[in-house]
Parts: structure tokens; sequence; C-alpha cells
């Protein structure tokens, strides 16, 4: 064994526990627990098609710039 196989394994070991902690808190919150209104609900929507149009016009922005 070498320095390099140890210290990857070790790696490998640090980033499956990191992984097992994201799925373990992706399990737990996988369902709300509380009930939001349906005005939450559109709010949301709204801000999620306003990021969504944030990110378009940086990508056109980047495309832009390239060019």
């Amino acid at each position: 064994m070498t320095i390099g196989t140890v210290a990857g394994g070790r790696m490998m070991m640090v980033v499956h526990g990191w992984l097992e902690k994201i799925r373990d808190i992706n399990r737990k919150y996988a369902t709300p627990r509380i009930t939001m209104s349906r005005t939450v609900k559109f709010v949301l929507l709204m801000l999620r098609l306003y990021l969504i149009v944030l990110v378009i016009l940086l990508g056109y922005k980047f495309w832009t710039m390239l060019q």
C-alpha cells in the first residue's frame, strides 16, 4: 500500500459519510409537515419562476460576453 491509496481510501470514507448524512436529511424532510395555503403556493411558484428568469438572463449575459 502506498500513501496515495491510504489517503484516497480515507477520503472516500469521508465523502461516503457526508453522502449518508445528506441522504438522512433528505429522508427526514421528504414530506412537508405543514400545510400551505393557495396564496403561499402561488407566491412560491412566482419566486421559482423569478429565479428561472434570473438564471436565463445570467446565462444570456454570459453567452453574449463570450461572443
